[in-house]
Formats: structure tokens, C-alpha cells, sequence
């Protein structure tokens, strides 16, 4: 496993991660959710994704017993929550990152988790009706209180990040460190144009999540959608539907065929993709068995082939 700082602080994370988004508290139970996070942490994962709205709150909670039942110690890992969509429907708990709100829900968070803090909790959307200048200091305030030792954001315009990091750094504050952006071949240009001022002029890390572009990059949709897949669940039917299919049928087909001539599956090579980038701190994956982990764990094997020559070969396919 290789190891990456997160942005300019000195926190090493994984280069590949685990996350629990969709399937803990859904579909994982406890027992299942720790064999899955064991297999990852036996790969050398130490980077685990976490978010307050993931299943209700439940999936922070199956996290935390998960990491109970393996006994790991504190130190060995490093664990994540976002916050914005909100758990209760008054007021001030949904859909803000106001401070009354981003207070209470970290240390609701480490009561779902049975820790005492968390390592980056991240501002999950952007809240155009709150203050700027409020949001930063109250994440700033989580880290004084001992809940969190970094904080960053996820899916913010760059301006909004740059705005934040420099209202932090105007007032001797915490600033933001990384943010989690969606990431994959089908779409990039966030992460490489949008954010590419950001990474020298402050520094920033990316926890990059949906490698797999919620499983289209597996190939697994090109001949149909397979019963109890994810397309065959509301949210995510976009991956199985024919136009989509059909849209990016020839660029899959000439990508299987790149997979097979390394080696590895479609997904391997989606995930080392992701990974090739180096303003890409760690690309978080999934998986609801242990098996799943192991094999998107291969990806490993296939990242030290993707030099920037067949990396731009690679995106080209899909340049269309």
C-alpha cells in the first residue's frame, strides 16, 4: 500500500480507502461490515469514510461497533464524517452548515461512533445561506474542542474553498486541508481543472469518491442490467439505463480491451486510474463483501503500468 499526505498537513492516508456510503446500515450488519473493513485494513487501508446522513445516522454507528469488534487501537486508523443534509427536520438541522447545527452534530456523530474524536470531519455541501465567515469558524471550533483534528470540504466550487481557506487563514483559524469530490473517467474536470489552482496554492488533498462511476466502469451493465445490481435501485437506475448504455457501450468495450491487455478487470483499472493522479490523495472504494475489497484491492498491482502516457490513453477512450 502506498501512502499519501492529505494536502500540505502531515496525516498519511491510504492511497486506496473504504467507505461505507450504501451499504452500511443498509445492507451491512455489524458482522459483516467489520470482515469487509478487516479486509481492507489487511490490504493496508487506513482511511475509512464515514457521513452523518449515510443511512440515517446507522451507518456511522455499525462503523464504530465494526471497529469495536476488530479491537482496533485509536491510533492504527484514521476515520471520517461529512455534515450538511441534517438527521431532524427542524429549522436549523437541515440542509445548513450553520454553527448551532455543525456543533451538535459532531459530537452526535462521536456518540454514533463510541469515540472521543474523529480525524477530518468535512462540510458535505455548500450552504449559500449561511454565512462563510460562520461555517469556518465553527469547523475551526470542532478541532479547538478536541472533536476532530482536520476538517475539509466536499463538493465545493473552488471559490468557496479558496474563500474559506483564506477567511481561516485571515483569522489564525483552522483552514480546510482536502476536499471529496466525485471523481472518475466519466468525470474529470473538477479534479483536474477546476481544483488545479488549489493544490499548489494551498495545498489542497482530495479524498475522490465513485471510482467506478457507481459501477458503469465494471463493464457489469454493458450486456443488461443484472438482478439486485445497484441500477436495479432507484437512485442509481442511471447506470442501467439503455442510453447510457449505449452512450459509452464502444468507450467500455475499448476499455475492457485495455484491462485484459494489463491484466486485471475493468474495475481494477478504474480504481488505478483514479489513483494515477498525483493531485489524488486517496480514491475511496466500497464494497458489501469481503471478496469485493480484495478485488478492488488488485488495483494496487496495476497502478505502477499507468505512467502519464497510457493514463491519457486511457482517458482519451472516453474523451468522446
Amino acid at each position: 500500500m502506498e501512502y499519501r499526505r492529505l494536502g500540505r498537513s502531515g496525516l498519511q492516508v491510504s492511497v486506496l480507502s473504504f467507505g461505507s456510503w450504501v451499504t452500511f446500515g443498509g445492507q451491512l450488519d455489524v458482522e459483516r461490515a467489520a470482515a469487509c473493513m478487516a479486509a481492507a485494513r489487511e490490504a493496508g487501508v487506513n482511511f475509512f469514510d464515514n457521513a452523518e446522513v449515510y443511512a440515517g445516522g446507522e451507518s456511522e454507528r455499525v462503523m464504530g461497533e465494526a471497529i469495536r469488534t476488530l479491537g482496533w487501537e485509536r491510533h492504527s486508523y484514521v476515520v471520517t464524517s461529512k455534515y450538511f443534509w441534517g438527521l431532524h427536520d427542524d429549522p436549523n438541522m437541515r440542509h445548513t452548515l450553520n454553527r448551532k447545527y455543525l456543533l451538535g452534530a459532531v459530537e452526535a456523530s462521536l456518540e454514533r461512533f463510541g469515540l472521543d474524536h474523529l480525524d477530518v470531519v468535512y462540510c458535505h455541501r455548500a450552504d449559500p445561506h449561511t454565512p462563510l465567515r460562520e461555517t469556518v469558524r465553527a469547523m475551526s471550533d470542532v478541532i479547538d474542542r478536541g472533536h476532530a483534528l482536520y476538517w475539509g470540504t466536499s463538493e465545493w466550487r473552488a471559490d468557496e474553498i479558496r474563500a474559506a481557506y483564506e477567511i481561516a487563514d485571515r483569522h489564525g483559524w483552522h483552514t480546510p486541508i482536502t476536499e471529496q469530490p466525485q471523481y472518475h473517467l466519466l468525470h474529470r474536470d473538477r479534479v483536474e481543472r477546476e481544483y488545479a489552482r488549489l493544490y499548489t496554492d494551498i495545498g489542497l488533498g482530495t479524498t475522490t469518491w465513485s471510482p467506478l462511476a457507481s459501477g458503469l466502469l465494471t463493464g457489469k451493465y454493458l450486456d443488461g442490467v443484472p438482478p439486485g445490481s445497484r441500477a436495479t435501485r432507484g437512485r442509481y437506475g442511471w447506470v442501467g439505463d439503455e442510453g447510457a448504455r449505449r452512450r459509452y457501450e464502444e468507450a467500455l468495450r475499448r476499455f475492457g480491451g485495455v484491462a485484459s491487455e494489463l491484466g486485471c478487470t475493468m474495475g481494477q483499472l478504474a480504481i488505478a486510474w483514479c489513483a494515477s493522479n498525483p493531485d489524488v490523495s486517496t480514491v475511496i472504494t466500497g464494497a458489501s463483501h469481503p471478496d469485493q475489497v480484495a478485488e478492488n484491492m488488485g488495483a494496487l498491482e496495476v497502478l505502477p503500468e499507468l505512467d502519464a502516457e497510457r493514463r491519457g490513453e486511457i482517458a482519451a477512450i472516453f474523451a468522446a
